[in-house]
């Protein structure tokens, strides 16, 4: 059995440990490894090497290479740790913060429907 858990580890099977993820759409891996790219140029641009940005956002190398990546399994946890250490974190702050569609389809449910009349106030009854 510690066989089968250490081939497991070594393949990258942590099948004991990892929980099931539904697949990644593909348009959202594109958008995935443009943030991580967008990442390690911002890394690049302050002079950062992998290692002491690594260490500032509390995570191994092998973790910010995966954010950097755009590994899809990465935790949003790390990923926010990672923007901190550079200074951006704002820009997840703005994340989903204007919610164009959302707002048309409450506004849509707020709207009188045709053929309804709205009661009137002070009116309770017959």
């Amino acid at each position: 059995m510690e066989n089968n858990i250490a081939k497991s580890c070594v393949c990258g099977q942590n099948s004991f440990m990892s929980r099931p993820t539904s697949p990644t759409h593909p348009r959202v891996e594109r958008l995935l490894a443009e943030l991580g790219e967008n990442i390690r140029l911002a890394r690049r641009r302050r002079g950062l090497s992998a290692q002491l940005l690594a260490e500032r956002a509390g995570m191994s190398r092998p973790t910010l290479r995966a954010v950097e990546r755009g590994d899809a399994g990465v935790t949003l946890g790390a990923v926010a740790n990672v923007l901190h250490s550079l200074g951006l974190e704002g820009d997840l702050a703005q994340l989903a913060r204007t919610d164009e569609r959302g707002r048309e389809l409450q506004d849509a449910a707020l709207a009188p429907r045709p053929g309804k009349r709205a009661k009137p106030s002070g009116a309770d009854g017959p």
